[in-house]
């Protein structure tokens, strides 16, 4: 037998090993879900979980197919799952959100102050509304230079039926908000009703528009930055954490 024959029969057998089926599948699988066909391998060693948080946040209403989407119900099983593996050594949360159901938004900031590895947050493009706590809700957050953060009082929309009651409701709806967002940032609770509040800078009544810089300077927001100084700020805090627990098993 020649070597061009051994060759060509080499070739057939590797083929052979993974059927033409799984082999079209998994490719195809690859395509639907990140739109290419190499998927970058990560390292074995990786220590950091990126959980990205887009779109709107849907909550306990199914929103129309064609919005881009975040959905609490998947966040939720995957913040816990991040709090029960221990190769996760910290979260980066990557926010690019126009905000959504306040109470989807505020479970997920509850689940993401409450764990006890080190998390770090980004705000690119942008973090409106109820993104605004999810931001906040973690060890440190960065915000791009170019990002923005809309803040504005909690609406409803639609009909209201018993607006003495409807008002109430929302104003303690508010002032959860407002309680989260100031425990979990270095913005007063004067400033953040400042800025919620501020008639004369709402435009169409989308709230007060805060840019990057501006976020860090009314203390909502700990640093402008990107993904570079995110996981160097992430790497300190896990370092941080590892040394403590060092010197409580000690």
């Amino acid at each position: 037998m020649g070597k061009n024959e051994k060759r060509q029969n080499e070739s057939q057998n590797d083929g052979q090993d993974q059927p033409k089926e799984e082999q079209s599948s998994s490719l195809i699988d690859k395509i639907q879900q990140l739109g290419q066909t190499n998927v970058p391998q990560l390292s074995q060693d990786s220590k950091i979980h990126c959980l990205t948080i887009v779109g709107q946040i849907e909550g306990h209403m199914q929103l129309p197919p064609q919005n881009k989407t975040t959905k609490y119900e998947h966040l939720i099983p995957q913040i816990v799952a991040i709090e029960q593996n221990p190769k996760i050594e910290g979260l980066l949360v990557i926010l690019n959100t126009v905000g959504g159901d306040v109470e989807a938004g505020l479970a997920i900031s509850e689940m993401l102050s409450s764990l006890s590895k080190p998390t770090v947050s980004i705000v690119l493009g942008g973090g409106h509304s109820i993104g605004v706590p999810i931001a906040v809700s973690c060890d440190y957050s960065f915000i791009a230079e170019t990002a923005t953060m809309t803040i504005h009082p909690i609406r409803l929309t639609g009909l209201v039926i018993g607006v003495p009651a409807t008002f109430e409701y929302l104003d303690k709806m508010q002032e959860r908000v407002i309680n989260f967002v100031t425990k979990h940032s270095n913005v007063s609770e004067e400033q953040f009703k400042e800025l919620m509040f501020a008639k004369g800078n709402l435009t169409r009544d989308i709230g007060t528009n805060v840019v990057g810089p501006d976020a860090v300077e009314y203390g909502l927001i700990d640093g402008v930055g990107g993904i570079g100084p995110a996981i160097k700020k992430l790497n300190e805090l896990i370092d941080i954490n590892k040394e403590s627990e060092e010197g409580i098993v000690q």
